[in-house]
């Protein structure tokens, strides 16, 4: 059994691909795992390389029992009552950014499976692999479930999921092997936006949860950092008095971005927001942001690039 694959990544697109050659899957808001299971040991990998296991004991116990050697790909969640996948519990369920907690209330939905009985199948049809998956997986409801897969109208599947809350669905053709990168075998169509900026400052505020009235936000331009405007929704009391003596660690009087502006405390661009929104302004800012949680390191969050030209 390989040590690590390298996840196969989904392009983000502004429409559902409709036609028999591809399969649709819900897009689950959560941390992209490998769970790696043989006769004696589970390892469970992030995106980014590094050995979570410890911090899903539920999942692990899960995949203890699942009998014979496999790697699934899939994605932790925790679901909230309506049964949809929430980011900001399942960042406060870990301790936040480079905690330390587990994560015992995250479900893992696999959607793939990439090794299975001693073989590696990466090489097979999506359609054959989610065969075995649904065969491996059938009747669990605990640790480890089956994420459900969606044949059919795409369009239809995505206006439902907006319609409930969801984040989105992703849609993979069906007689595609996997493949590493990001190389358009998966397709990703959310409902609402939601990518990862550098916080490079904050605006105080007497008034505001954690004394944080405003986070200022920058994606990259090539190399450079530009400002994307802020966010001042979405903050919890708990998490945003952490957040506030995380960012008075990284205090700089030197600005991160081309920006003046008074009453702002710079900081250095370390710490990586997850925001939702829901458009751009034609000035290149973020319209109705909402701050949902803090990415971690190992979950090898890429920043948002914004487009040259």
């Amino acid at each position: 059994m390989p040590d690590r694959i390298e996840p196969c990544l989904a392009v983000l697109k502004p429409k559902v691909p409709i036609g028999p050659d591809w399969l649709y899957e819900i897009k689950w808001d959560g941390y992209r795992l490998a769970v790696h299971v043989e006769p004696s040991s589970v390892r469970i990998i992030t995106r980014g390389g590094h050995d979570w296991t410890d911090r899903f004991p539920s999942i692990a116990e899960e995949a203890a029992s699942i009998g014979t050697t496999a790697i699934l790909d899939g994605e932790a969640v925790v679901l909230d009552e309506q049964g949809r996948s929430d980011f900001g519990a399942l960042q406060q369920a870990l301790g936040g950014r480079s905690g330390e907690r587990h994560a015992s209330k995250a479900v893992f939905f696999a959607f793939d499976l990439l090794y299975f009985d001693g073989h590696d199948v990466s090489w097979m049809d999506l359609s054959d692999r989610r065969h075995m998956l649904e065969g491996l997986l059938k009747d669990r409801a605990g640790g480890i479930r089956l994420s459900e897969e969606f044949e059919g109208d795409g369009q239809a599947l995505f206006d439902a999921a907006c319609e409930h809350g969801l984040e989105g669905v992703i849609a993979k053709r069906r007689d595609a092997p996997y493949r590493s990168g990001r190389l358009g075998d998966w397709v990703k169509v959310k409902c609402i936006q939601s990518d990862s900026f550098f916080i490079v400052g904050y605006e105080p505020s007497t008034a505001a949860l954690g004394g944080i009235g405003r986070l200022l936000l920058a994606a990259y331009r090539g190399d450079e950092l530009v400002y994307v405007g802020g966010v001042g929704t979405g903050f919890k009391e708990r998490a945003t008095i952490k957040l506030r003596a995380d960012l008075d660690s990284l205090k700089t009087v030197t600005p991160p971005i081309n920006l003046k502006r008074k009453g702002v405390v710079w900081v250095q661009p370390t710490l990586i927001a997850e925001i939702e929104y829901r458009a751009w302004t034609d000035d290149g800012k973020l319209r109705h942001a909402s701050y949902k949680g803090l990415r971690e390191k190992q979950d090898n969050a890429a920043v948002f690039q914004i487009a040259s030209g």
